[in-house]
């Protein structure tokens, strides 16, 4: 390939067989997923996007699912991986307006968009280190060199992203210091007395029982939605956002999170991994694809 060639071909999605591969599809990174939601809309720009642009209060089952569709897509659509990023920019082209300390914001601009990317890298670290088992360095900087390529996929350009680790940890430091708040949307996600409807997907059957169990099901499902998104969020952006935390509740984590690591490895793969993510690790290993540093 020449080289204009090659600087005008798509960015490629993370490798096969590294560590996002066997992250980012594992059941287990779903429960990680709300504490990076909540660590993105704390910051005030992407905080005034999601709660004057999004549906995540109208249609939180269809958004959640969508979200997930993309992610899954990131790490293991291959061509489609590129064509998702296009679609996530444009879909972002037009969110702008004023965030909680009255400046005006562009959900594409760099600080922010970079921002909402970059969360996923320490609450990855943290809730492996829960779920999972805690991460070598090894381990750790072929994450961060993976998520960098994600980031390539979703349009992010290299000079608005630390590139090494070590040169994360002070970005990251400095956005938990000067912008982080307890912003309107986090304060609803962690709540556990928000209205959510009931999911509106499935059989018709199941949707008729869900609507008429909703108001007993629902207090428990939100409070334990809560205690996971605190307790996985890394405790430097908890303390940063103000988010309670107490030796009781970590104990409780530990102890949900020791169950987990002990049920999760045994069950099938039919079961452990979401479906994208299950059929790739079979084309990969039909292939005869190795695996490289995972998170396993």
């Amino acid at each position: 390939m020449s080289s204009a060639a090659a600087a005008n071909a798509d960015p490629a999605p993370p490798p096969p067989g590294g560590v996002l591969w066997s992250l980012s599809g594992d059941i287990r990174a779903l429960l990680m997923l709300p504490a990076a939601l909540t660590l993105q809309v704390a910051h005030p720009a992407v905080g005034a996007g999601v709660d004057e642009h999004s549906v995540f209060r109208t249609d939180p089952w269809g958004r959640g699912e969508r979200s997930l569709r993309s992610l899954q897509l990131w790490v293991y659509g291959g061509e489609e991986a590129a064509e998702e990023g296009r679609r996530l920019r444009r879909l972002h082209r037009t969110i702008r307006g004023t965030d909680t300390r009255g400046r005006p914001y562009h959900a594409l601009s760099p600080a922010n968009y970079a921002w909402v990317h970059a969360t996923g890298f320490p609450v990855y670290r943290h809730g492996a280190h829960y779920l999972i088992r805690p991460m070598s360095a090894a381990q750790e900087r072929a994450l961060y060199r993976e998520w960098l390529q994600v980031g390539r996929v979703l349009g992010i350009h290299d000079r608005d992203m630390p590139q090494t680790v070590e040169e994360f940890w002070p970005y990251y430091r400095g956005v938990l210091a000067d912008e982080i708040e307890r912003t309107v949307v986090v304060r609803e996600l962690v709540a556990t007395d928000s209205p959510v409807p009931p999911p509106g997907r499935g059989p018709l059957p199941l949707r008729i029982l869900l609507r008429a169990l909703w108001p007993v099901l629902l207090p428990p499902l939100a409070g334990f939605r809560a205690f996971l998104t605190v307790g996985l969020m890394p405790p430097d952006a908890r303390e940063a956002i103000g988010l309670e935390w107490t030796d009781a509740q970590e104990r409780a984590l530990r102890r949900f999170c020791s169950v987990v690591r002990v049920v999760v490895p045994v069950l099938p793969e039919r079961l452990r991994y979401l479906p994208r993510a299950r059929r790739a690790r079979a084309a990969h290993r039909k292939a005869g694809g190795s695996w490289g540093v995972s998170a396993n």
